[in-house]
Order: structure tokens, then C-alpha cells, then sequence
């Protein structure tokens, strides 16, 4: 008896050690509030071949909602579509008048798109 109680506090203890370790991981993220190299919308809209993909960082807003986790995002001169990934969580509401800068990877093709990793509200 003594030997599995031993052997199942072995295996659960790693188990329970790591539990929530996403959360602690998301509170550890860099909130760097310095300048940041922008990507331009217009330019990278232009050159959308089907197989352009390249990590973004865009500043401007989301003027639309089009379903649960797709929007229409403008940065003042251009728009695109974007989809947020489930997991971003915000502590406020956005609106079509919240300035945002999204951290993505952009995919062109017939219907350029942006995958969305991470918002910043500004």
C-alpha cells in the first residue's frame, strides 16, 4: 500500500506543479512600450501573391465585426481582414474608435488575411 501511495505522489506531483503554467507564462510577457517598426498596410496589400506570408505589426483599428473572431481592421488608409486567435483575452471592450496595434503573421492570396497573435491597446 505504502509503495502506491509512494509511486502515485510521484506521478502527480510534476503534474500539479505544472498546472496553470500557461497563466503564469502570459503574466511574464514583455510590456515593452517603446517604439516598435511598423508595417505598411498599403504596401504589403500590394504585394500579396498567394504565397506571402510575413509576421506584421500594424497600428490603426478595427472598424468591424464579421463574426466571432474575424474583423475588417484599417490603419487610416487601407483595410484588411483579420482574425483574432481564441486565446486573446482583453481587460476592455474595443470599438470602432479604439486605436489598436496587432502583432500577426499576414497571408495573401485572392483574400489577404492577418492571423492575429496579439492586440495592444494604445
Amino acid at each position: 500500500m505504502k509503495k502506491i501511495i509512494a509511486a502515485a505522489v510521484l506521478i502527480l506531483a510534476p503534474t500539479i506543479a505544472l498546472a496553470g503554467g500557461d497563466q503564469q507564462h502570459n503574466q511574464n510577457m514583455i510590456q515593452y512600450k517603446g517604439p516598435v517598426e511598423l508595417t505598411n498596410l498599403t504596401n504589403l496589400l500590394a504585394d500579396s501573391s498567394m504565397f506571402t506570408e510575413q509576421k506584421v505589426v500594424l497600428e490603426g483599428k478595427l472598424i468591424r465585426q464579421l463574426d466571432h473572431e474575424n474583423f475588417i481592421f484599417s490603419d487610416g488608409e487601407s483595410e484588411v481582414r483579420v482574425e483574432l486567435d481564441d486565446d486573446i483575452v482583453l481587460k476592455q471592450t474595443l470599438d470602432a474608435t479604439t486605436q489598436v496595434r496587432l502583432f500577426g503573421e499576414f497571408e495573401g492570396g485572392s483574400t489577404p488575411e492577418i492571423e492575429v497573435d496579439r492586440i495592444q491597446v494604445l
